[in-house]
């Protein structure tokens, strides 16, 4: 069986160069299909796909939060967890600034601008998540806790939606 023509992102490179071992998940990208689109493309449940979310503080300092798709990240919980004034999420171009990235193919791995990065801590219960390879269109599927180490990620509560789940 022939080895599918993976394309070679920055953030498939840190996976590599760290021996995460991970699968690729092509599927059609659509333009603001989200989560919910790339999880029935690849017929898994869309909280065990994750989002990676750039935002910045009230003085324009950037991070990553990564959330389950199902969710939402309260951006007050996080703020009050970090000890900021406010958190936002940054438009589009300045994402695409900070990241590398486009929006929709956006990965925590092998950003442009090291940044840090808070993932929600029930992420790390899941057996296996499905996050951005770094462009529109795939995804990869891995174990968390690997991806967490990687990243030197901080577990937070900070969810809302689905589930019926409240940060705590």
């Amino acid at each position: 069986m022939a080895k599918p023509n993976l394309p070679v992102t920055a953030a498939i490179r840190v996976l590599r160069e760290h021996g995460i071992a991970f699968v690729p998940h092509p599927y059609d990208y659509q333009p603001r299909g989200g989560t919910a689109h790339s999880a029935q493309c690849l017929g898994v449940d869309e909280h065990a796909v994750i989002k990676t979310l750039i935002m910045e503080d009230e003085s324009a300092t950037p991070l990553v939060v990564l959330m389950h798709g199902d969710r939402q990240v309260s951006t007050k919980a996080l703020a009050r967890h970090l000890g900021r004034k406010s958190i936002q999420p940054c438009t589009p171009e300045v994402a695409d600034r900070h990241s590398g990235y486009q929006v929709g193919g956006t990965s925590p791995l092998g950003t442009r601008r090291a940044m840090p990065v808070y993932i929600e801590r029930s992420i790390l219960d899941l057996p296996r998540i499905y996050i951005n390879g770094g462009r529109r269109g795939m995804l990869v599927e891995l174990e968390p806790r690997a991806l967490a180490a990687v990243l030197r990620a901080e577990p937070v509560d900070v969810a809302t939606g689905g589930h019926g789940d409240a940060p705590r």
